[in-house]
């Protein structure tokens, strides 16, 4: 009976498996068949994405200024301080792992989006009309790689900060005394220089964000 029971469970993690990787195309045809159609999907994920990263933004900018602070501490605080700046670097952490997420999804429904677009194509009888939506096709797709790569830009800057961000907590918690936080200083500078970097990829990133939705929007108008 344990070849048995060994081939149900194998069956159900295949099964969940197949599951899991079918689950965000499913998703998508879910909500179209609701009306919500591939593009305002796609708009709505770039909405969520960019959400994201002026949020995640906004938490490592704010966490670099707990780190500055913390450089300033006397010796019977630190243990407090500790405790702030591991919860500000968990917290980067998990809008890290958002920003990642939502791109996913934007990049899951725009390969569907093009994927549709480009297998109608050969529906068309007119072939005026066939290379104008092909022309269309292609911009868009240009406009979204553009969109996509600022993205991955940003999303890239993230993991130096918050290697950085986690090497100062774990310093700090090795070493609760005053000559941690002279360990501490000497690394600020270089932390404040990669901040400022990633928050200028996001902000490029939000910028992208925005045309995109906005170019979008005045196609699905027209």
């Amino acid at each position: 009976m344990r070849w048995y029971a060994g081939l149900i469970l194998w069956g159900s993690l295949g099964v969940g498996f197949v599951v899991a990787a079918g689950c965000s195309s499913a998703a998508i045809a879910i909500k179209e068949k609701l009306g919500y159609a591939k593009r305002e999907q796609l708009v709505s994920a770039v909405t969520d994405a960019r959400d994201a990263q002026q949020e995640a933004k906004q938490q490592f900018a704010s966490a670099l200024d707990q780190f500055i602070a913390v450089t300033g501490v006397k010796g019977g605080e630190l243990e407090a301080k500790y405790r702030e700046l591991n919860n500000a670097y968990e917290k980067c952490k998990s809008r890290a792992a958002d920003v990642r997420s939502e791109i996913s999804s934007v990049d899951n429904v725009a390969q569907a989006l093009f994927k549709e677009w480009r297998g109608e194509l050969s529906q068309y009888q007119s072939a005026s009309l066939r290379a104008a939506s092909e022309k269309q096709l292609n911009d868009t797709q240009a406009l979204y790689d553009r969109l996509l790569s600022s993205m991955k830009q940003a999303e890239g800057k993230m993991d130096p900060v918050l290697a950085a961000y986690h090497d100062q907590v774990l310093f700090l918690k090795h070493a609760l005394n005053a000559q941690a936080i002279a360990g501490l200083q000497g690394n600020v500078a270089q932390i404040q220089s990669d901040v400022a970097k990633l928050v200028q990829e996001m902000e490029a990133s939000i910028a992208e964000s925005n045309r995109f939705i906005e170019q979008m929007q005045d196609k699905g108008s027209t």
